[in-house]
């Protein structure tokens, strides 16, 4: 007796409390329907910052994008790269272009493992165009640093600084450009790697 009226009351509880909490969301929904409600960090939804197409008065010309200052250029870009992807191009940073970096060993050991992670999957570990994905045979392979022979002819182990800099910058045949993905700097320490591994046979 005693245990069917405590199971009665736990069911009279439980049915209140049910209908206080129906009752509450009906009568909460029934609110502003402009409302939005409460908000967390306003300034995320308003931001203090002018948007870059917005108007600014904090500017002679009103705008917020401003044109950047006359030679100036991003972080890691090098926007002064005056040889154009012709082969004009290739031949001219080939005669003019030297590694301004020093064949320091810390120079060339960060040459290595940029080399290994950015360019060794198709040209090999030792340069001789057998990387892993040639491996898997998706792709021709590419030629080897000391014995191939150059698309843009000559051979791969006397190409130059600038002509390697330049492929890496550009991309050739199936290799794309590289530009985007490395710093100059990081150019040049593979460029600097490249030419120990022309160096094997």
């Amino acid at each position: 007796m005693i245990e069917n009226m405590l199971v009665m009351n736990k069911l009279r509880i439980l049915g209140t409390a049910f209908i206080v909490v129906a009752s509450a969301a009906i009568i909460s929904s029934c609110g502003d329907k402009r409302s939005t409600g409460w908000e967390y960090a306003r300034n995320m939804y308003d931001p203090i910052a002018y948007n870059p197409d917005q108007p600014n008065k904090n500017f002679k010309n009103g705008q917020t994008a401003q044109v950047p200052p006359a030679g100036t250029i991003p972080v890691g870009f090098d926007g002064f790269f005056e040889y154009p992807n012709t082969i004009e191009g290739y031949e001219a940073a080939g005669v003019s272009l030297t590694n301004p970096l020093p064949a320091a060993p810390a120079n060339l050991a960060q040459g290595k493992v940029l080399y290994q992670n950015m360019c060794s999957h198709c040209h090999g570990a030792e340069g001789k165009g057998d990387g892993s994905i040639i491996k898997q045979d998706k792709f021709p392979p590419p030629p080897s640093y000391s014995t191939g022979m150059s698309s843009r002819g000559g051979a791969v182990k006397d190409l130059t600084d600038g002509k390697i800099f330049h492929t890496i910058t550009y991309g050739v045949n199936l290799m794309g450009p590289h530009r985007s993905q490395l710093e100059p700097s990081e150019r040049w320490k593979i460029v600097m790697y490249v030419h120990e591994l022309q160096k094997l046979q």
